[in-house]
């Protein structure tokens, strides 16, 4: 079974605009720590960045041609239609959801939501850690097989759904048969994705502690870390509330 991890990126973003190709530890972008993260799961066959077709995201594709990962570009408003184009073109069969504002991603999670999308695939549409939030906010993933991706397409008539992408099953859960992966315990309080200039102080903190080039460290390392260092929590903890 073909599986790809898709990242949608853009430098549009309207709260930290370009924010996936700041430094998150010098020398490297957000993007490629990312990256670098992803490229550890077991799980994934491909990994695959979604960019807008636009010339200003030009810079964005090559960042992800350097990291060695395959590239799709597509419409910038219409998300939804840019997913299942990298899908198809990469004759996926199940496509991972990702998206590149959490560099702090987990492989281990990741593999998670393939290990139980692959053992419930008679019988689900949909996995994911984000209908009932558990982890720490940076660590979403979603998994479905490209069958259900396209139904999810054709069901998304709103630009608001079809920007969103999978929003569609959030607002009309009943349509598809959906497996929740929840975390040990609730880190719900924790926020390590990048939409503020608090969020990438944080996480340039967190990189600057933990990272050096080649090495990946865990989600426990991450919460060790910030447990001896509480002060590092506070810079964004306020963002988002």
């Amino acid at each position: 079974m073909i599986t790809g991890a898709i990242i949608q990126a853009r430098v549009g973003s309207t709260r930290l605009p370009g924010k996936v190709m700041k430094e998150g530890f010098p020398g490297r972008t957000l993007l490629s720590l990312m990256l670098e993260r992803l490229g550890t799961c077991k799980r994934l066959d491909k990994l695959i960045v979604a960019v807008p077709e636009s010339a200003d995201n030009d810079r964005i594709a090559d960042e992800a041609r350097r990291c060695g990962v395959l590239v799709f570009r597509g419409s910038e408003a219409d998300v939804l239609t840019r997913y299942v184009g990298a899908a198809r073109q990469y004759r996926l069969q199940m496509v991972v959801r990702v998206t590149s504002d959490c560099p702090l991603i987990d492989a281990e999670v990741v593999d998670r939501h393939v290990d139980r999308m692959r053992e419930l695939w008679s019988s689900v549409d949909f996995v994911t850690n984000m209908m009932r939030q558990s982890f720490a906010l940076g660590l979403a993933v979603e998994a479905m097989p490209i069958d259900v991706l396209e139904r999810m397409s054709r069901l998304s008539t709103t630009p608001y759904l079809r920007e969103h992408v999978t929003t569609i099953a959030y607002e009309q859960p009943s349509l598809f048969a959906i497996d929740h992966v929840m975390d040990r315990q609730d880190r719900s309080h924790l926020r390590w994705t990048v939409d503020y200039p608090e969020d990438l102080e944080f996480v340039r903190a967190v990189f600057g502690a933990l990272y050096w080039p080649g090495r990946v460290f865990s989600t426990q390392e991450v919460l060790s870390y910030l447990e001896h260092h509480p002060e590092v929590t506070q810079l964004n903890a306020h963002v988002g509330k």
